[in-house]
């Protein structure tokens, strides 16, 4: 049976210290250490150097900022020396782009060395000095409702504004540099942001966005189940995929799409329950505030009234009225008098604010007589 594990990964190794064969009157055990020493030397430089190109490029980044928003300041304004401060804003901000160009440059020449660069025992053992972390996860206790909630809750707070900025990022190399310089939004919590967000956008009927917004959250799962499936990091796994995506293999392709299709699916499902829910809610509300003193709704009172006595309340004619009662039988009429009084469609005055048990014997062409003004809601 042929093996399927590919073993040419450890062919990039350096053999280990006292692997090679010295001259016998070499001093072997001080050779060993002269050359571990010189290759630590070599990685804690390598990694210094790494640091301050990010630092570099971190710096450029701001001061490009402040450029840029120094010359929309200056566009706005219509004086001579705003004119020429203008225009020598303009050209530092141009300068300032060529230095963040040379910088990202620098940087990812810097990122393509690494990856050349041999294992060791060093580097076999412990974590590796980038940011792709390929360490395998521990197993760690489950988490409880509530701390998932509050992990949720204070990730949210502190990155919201660069998880909206993920999710409207269109080009797979933009989204595999943005989430290089930010490693830390490779998470659960961005993926259930972006979803939360999807929904949002789908009620709003911003249907456009949330179609951008799905995509980077289908990139996101997509990236958490590599992670789930190889056992590391989702931060050590992310490039692996974009690598994949974006070879155009069209099995991972297809499946990419039609996870996406389903999402949206979803999503518009979701969003379509959630204004169902709301338009209840409201609905119910706004016939809370209609309720009559009996606690009857007097839309729903009005539409179960004789047409003869819809049109006295349409009309707002209480002669009317008093008319059409007096030709009704008089429990009929009692009955549905009794639900205008509950609903509020009929306001009787201070003299007879209930009917009371004699009352009920009598004609409500009587009862009438002694009421005040209607309320018609």
């Amino acid at each position: 049976m042929t093996s399927r594990i590919d073993y040419s990964v450890w062919d990039h190794i350096e053999v280990s210290d006292d692997e090679d064969d010295t001259h016998p009157n070499i001093d072997t055990p001080s050779l060993f250490k002269w050359r571990h020493e010189a290759r630590v030397e070599r990685m804690d430089q390598f990694i210094k150097a790494g640091e301050d190109l990010e630092k570099g490029l971190a710096e450029a980044r701001r001061k490009l900022t402040e450029a840029q928003k120094k010359t929309k300041n200056l566009s706005t304004s219509a004086t001579d020396d705003a004119k020429a401060e203008l225009s020598k804003a303009q050209a530092e901000e141009k300068k300032l782009k060529k230095e963040e160009r040379d910088w990202e440059k620098k940087l990812e020449d810097h990122r393509r060395e690494e990856k050349k660069m041999p294992w060791n025992v060093d580097t076999l053992s412990k974590e590796g000095f980038s940011k792709s972390i390929m360490n395998i996860k521990p197993d760690v206790k489950e988490e409880t409702e509530e701390q998932k909630e509050q992990k949720h809750k204070t990730f949210v707070e502190k990155y919201e504004k660069q998880i909206k900025h993920f999710g409207m990022l269109k080009r797979w190399d933009d989204s595999q540099k943005y989430l290089s310089d930010n490693p830390h939004l490779v998470c659960e919590e961005t993926a259930n942001y972006l979803v939360i967000m999807c929904i949002d956008l789908e009620v709003e009927e911003k249907k456009a966005l949330m179609e951008q917004v799905a995509h980077q959250t289908i990139v996101m799962q997509f990236i958490l189940e590599l992670a789930k499936s190889l056992k590391v990091d989702p931060r050590g796994c992310f490039r692996q995929f974009f690598a994949k995506i974006k070879t155009a293999d069209q099995q991972y392709q297809d499946a990419f799409n039609d996870e996406l299709e389903s999402f949206k699916e979803r999503v518009r499902g979701r969003a379509k329950i959630r204004i169902e829910r709301a338009m209840k809610e409201y609905e119910e509300e706004e016939k809370q505030k209609r309720l009559g003193p009996g606690g009857l709704d007097p839309a729903e009172v009005y539409e179960t009234l004789p047409e003869e006595m819809q049109k006295c309340f349409d009309e707002k004619d209480i002669a009317l009225l008093q008319t059409v009662i007096s030709k009704m039988d008089p429990t009929e009429a009692k009955v549905h008098m009794k639900r205008c009084i509950d609903s509020g469609l009929w306001v009787p005055n201070s003299r007879t604010d209930e009917v009371d048990d004699k009352d009920e014997d009598a004609t409500y062409e009587e009862l009438n007589k002694e009421m005040g003004q209607q309320k018609i809601e």
